[in-house]
């Protein structure tokens, strides 16, 4: 990684994700290291870690940053809406979005990519923000890239 004060380009997140899956195959270890690298490496971020969908419910899996909800039902919330529609949901203020569950009451935007392999929802990467819009287009396509990684390996 980097210094603590020094934050990693897009391509240098990718590059480290890239090498990280190349060496492991189980998902859960993959996801505990990609979220440690999402949260060192992203500026302005206070949570980025992983829900898992498991028996028709998201369920908490690894993570990095405060204590987060445990379960969150499919449809619910930013991280529900994404599984349920099974796409991308890039919020740029997460109080105005309908249903938001506030695990975190300084998180002000989200971006949440939902895992899906061979058509099956596997869970969902969440990252938050305690910045106004701060995720964009760019970070989200990287993060689908990053995604792809994750679910190919």
């Amino acid at each position: 990684m980097s210094a603590p004060d020094q934050k990693l380009t897009q391509d240098d997140i990718l590059s480290a994700v890239e090498g990280l899956v190349a060496a492991e195959r189980d998902l859960i270890a993959n996801m505990a290291n990609i979220s440690a690298v999402l949260f060192e490496a992203l500026p302005r971020i206070n949570w980025a870690g992983f829900y898992l969908h498991k028996e028709g419910e998201l369920v908490l899996g690894p993570f990095q940053g405060r204590v987060a909800c445990t379960r969150i039902a499919i449809g619910r919330g930013v991280c529900g809406t994404a599984a349920a529609e099974r796409r991308t949901q890039r919020i740029d203020d997460v109080h105005s979005f309908p249903g938001h569950i506030a695990c975190d009451a300084a998180s002000a935007s989200e971006i949440v990519l939902p895992l899906i392999r061979d058509g099956e929802l596997l869970g969902v990467l969440d990252i938050d923000s305690p910045d106004p819009a701060r995720f964009g287009p760019e970070e989200e396509a990287m993060l689908t890239k990053l995604v792809g990684l994750l679910l190919n390996a």
